[in-house]
Order: structure tokens, then sequence, then C-alpha cells
């Protein structure tokens, strides 16, 4: 009984000692802390705190309550049910859907590839400029990308065009942008340039990671580089591609908003440019449907969480898994 009530006597001291030892490393750490905080108080204000208008999607919110949410009637489901039957329902779930799976297929193993392929140059200046010629189109706004585009498919001295004319491909200039069948693959084209040089990053972190000796041996056994590649490099990142694989699936409803918009900016382009991001900014702040707006982008983030648990599990099952 003596040695029962004195465990039970030293229990408190434990749970203290436990406190005060997570307080004394909150303490020690506090340069890091407050490198941290900052983040995680912009991440709550801008991503959390917003989420009190998504009750606006179950009203018919008016802005003339004095921008008050609580003083518009409830109307349930009436805005998704609208959306759902709506004339445009078809064309936007369409083009987001293969838009968004365009961008994946094609965008998402560019930039391994690009890693796989600079971590095999051995001349450092070659190397070295080919990344930040890859790079810098990251830096550049949509704005000027757009720009970019529109001057080299422009049919007025356009590169495109002059090359095609001096190659006989074609006989007069092309108006790309105009032309619905080319849209896809000119959008496409432009994300993938723009982002593939700072995407790799990340893959070529990954890979320099992996053991050196295991080249050695393995070129000592007489494997190909790309034998190497394949049996060393690939599984050695897979985990890494594997995360980004998975927040990739997340967003694959996020076919795009500022590419489309300046990109698409023709009206001819409408049936395939209209996604559900524009849609929305167009419905929204262009027919001031605020909470209908609300609905479709409440109906993207929920099928967006779906496809993120959705290959979060099937993920964990290779033990990759974000959660």
């Amino acid at each position: 009984m003596s040695v029962t009530s004195a465990e039970n006597k030293a229990l408190p001291p434990q749970r203290n000692s436990h406190k005060k030892s997570f307080a004394s490393r909150l303490l020690k750490q506090w340069d890091i802390q407050l490198m941290v905080w900052p983040g995680i108080l912009l991440v709550f204000i801008f991503s959390y705190l917003p989420m009190y208008g998504i009750f606006t999607s179950f009203m018919d919110y008016s802005i003339f309550t004095g921008g008050r949410i609580w003083g518009n009637p409830w109307v349930g489901f009436k805005h998704f049910e609208m959306f759902f039957n709506a004339p445009e329902f078809g064309t936007v779930m369409r083009n987001t859907i293969f838009i968004s799976l365009l961008k994946f297929i094609v965008g998402f193993p560019a930039p391994i590839i690009l890693a796989l392929m600079l971590n095999e140059v051995r001349h450092l200046f070659f190397k070295r400029m080919v990344q930040t010629v890859t790079y810098l189109p990251h830096f550049l706004s949509w704005v000027i990308v757009a720009g970019f585009a529109s001057a080299l498919l422009s049919t007025e001295n356009g590169s495109i065009n002059l090359l095609l004319q001096k190659a006989g491909a074609i006989d007069e200039p092309v108006n790309f942008l105009s032309m619905p069948e080319y849209f896809w693959s000119i959008l496409v084209t432009t994300n993938v340039w723009k982002e593939i040089g700072f995407n790799s990053i990340v893959f070529l972190a990954a890979i320099a990671g992996v053991d050196p000796h295991l080249y050695e041996a393995a070129d000592i056994d007489g494997a190909s580089k790309f034998k190497q590649i394949r049996m060393i490099t690939l599984p050695t990142i897979m985990p890494v591609v594997a995360i980004f694989m998975i927040l990739a699936i997340g967003n694959l409803l996020s076919a795009g908003f500022e590419d489309i918009l300046l990109l698409a900016n023709n009206p001819v382009l409408r049936p395939v440019s209209d996604v559900i991001d524009t849609y929305v900014y167009r419905v929204g702040l262009g027919n001031q449907r605020y909470s209908y707006a609300a609905a479709v982008g409440l109906f993207k983030a929920v099928i967006n969480i779906g496809l993120l648990t959705l290959a979060n599990f099937i993920a964990r099952r290779s033990g990759n898994s974000l959660w």
C-alpha cells in the first residue's frame, strides 16, 4: 500500500514536469517560433476566416443588407440545384475535367523528367544555364506570359506563323487563339513552359539525396544509365513523387483561372475554356449572384477534398500517404 500511494503521489509531478519541458522547449525555440507563427497567422486569416462566407451558399445573400450574412433568408440547397440544372453545367464540368486531366497527365511528369535529365548533365555551366532558363518563367505573371503567347501566335509577324509558312506547313497565317480546337494544346503547353523548371527543384533535391554508392555498384555491374534511373533513382524518389501526386489529385478540379482568363479573351473560345473558376468569376462578380457563385465554389471544394482523401487512401497502402 505504501508503494502504491508513493507512486500515486509521484504522478502529478511527472505531468507537471512534462508540461514544463514542453514550455521550456518552446522558449528555447523562440527564434524558430517567430518564423513559424506569422505563416500560421496568415494562413488562419486568409484561408480559415473566409470560410465563414460558405454560409452564403445556403442563403439568398444580398449586399444591401450591410454585408451582414445572418440577415439573409435561408434557402437550403436551392443554388446547388440551380447549378446542376443550369445549361452551362455540362460544358463547365467537361472543360474543367478535361483541362485538369491534360495538365496532370502532361504537366506532372514533365518536371520529373527534367530533373532526371539535369541530374545526368556533367557540364556545370550548361546545367546551371538550363536551370536558370527553365526557372525564370515561374516568376513572370500570367499577364506577361499571355502576352508572350499572343505575340508568338499572332497573325501579324507571329514567330509560329512565320516558321510554319517558311516550312510550307501553311499558306496563310492562322489565328490560333481564336480557334477552339487549338486552345487546350496552347493552354497546357504554356502551363508546362511556365512551371516545369520551378517544380523540378523538389525532385532535383530528392535525387541529390540518393546514395552515390548505389550508382557506383550499378555501374560496376554493367547497368546502363536508363537502367540506373529505372532501378535506383525512380524508386528512391518515389515517396516524394507520391506526395506531390496526392496533392495534384486533390486539386484536380482546379483547372486554372488566370491562365484561362487571359488566354481565352475571345468569346468564341468560351465553349472550350469556361471552367468552374472562370464560371464562378463571371457569374458571381459579373452577374452579382454571390450565393450562387459560393455554392459552385463549395461544390468544387467538396469534390477536391474527396479526391484528396481517396488518393491518400490508395497511397497509404504503399506507405507514402500524407496522413
